[in-house]
């Protein structure tokens, strides 16, 4: 069970997400003015799922916000014309993005996977020449730079360094990291892994690979 919030300025998509995920025993808590977040404990909520178009404070915005508070796996919900804004968008913060209209299987999968993967035990440390992995703390660092990755980043290179000298094609990350298959979706891993590799050149790190025609690759 987890505490998921769901900011949507249409009621109707939010009654359709609370049925969906307190059927999986879910406690869920609906948000309709983004504006009210500011008065939320968002400490409190496991997983946050985020409108993308909405009135007077929009879900980019929104996200920012959060981000300077909790570090919980997020979710953007869009429209399928918005998609190509959200792919941008995961740079703000985000970890995956939902297109409407969805199913209730889809959603019910998306949020167990980023849930999943949230709960991972991990307890070694990882050193891959002067990057290093905290596993547990799920933290990276260059030499003693801290690298700040969203969680969404980290679990890429985490999976790329422990399958080192490996090529694996977005679908492959993507299937491996969130732990289900979708057929635009695995175009975040390429936005993902362009943030990943701005947030590592800045302390002079550039460990992962294009592999042209392939995939990616950590060297």
């Amino acid at each position: 069970m987890a505490n998921i919030l769901a900011v949507d300025d249409e009621p109707a998509v939010l009654a359709l997400l609370r049925n969906i995920l307190q059927k999986d025993g879910h406690v869920v808590t609906t948000l309709s003015d983004p504006s009210k977040a500011a008065d939320l404990q968002l400490g409190a909520y496991d997983l946050i799922l985020l409108d993308v178009m909405m009135p007077g404070m929009d879900g980019f915005t929104l996200c920012r916000y959060i981000r300077t508070k909790v570090d919980c796996p997020l979710l953007f919900l869009t429209a399928k014309s918005m998609e190509n804004d959200v792919i941008t968008g995961l740079g703000e913060g985000a970890d995956d993005y939902i297109i409407k209209p969805f199913g209730a299987g889809e959603l019910r999968a998306r949020v167990h996977a980023h849930l999943r993967r949230e709960n991972r035990v991990r307890r070694n440390v990882l050193c891959m020449g002067e990057v290093s992995f905290n596993l547990s703390g799920k933290e990276i660092k260059v030499k003693d730079a801290d690298v700040p990755l969203t969680k969404s980043e980290y679990a890429i290179c985490e999976f790329l360094a422990l399958n080192r000298e490996q090529v694996f094609s977005k679908d492959q990350i993507y299937e491996s990291v969130f732990g289900y298959e979708g057929d635009s979706d695995s175009s975040t891993i390429v936005e993902h892994i362009k943030n990943i590799r701005a947030k590592l050149n800045q302390v002079g790190a550039s460990p992962i690979e294009t592999v042209w025609g392939i995939g990616y690759r950590w060297k």
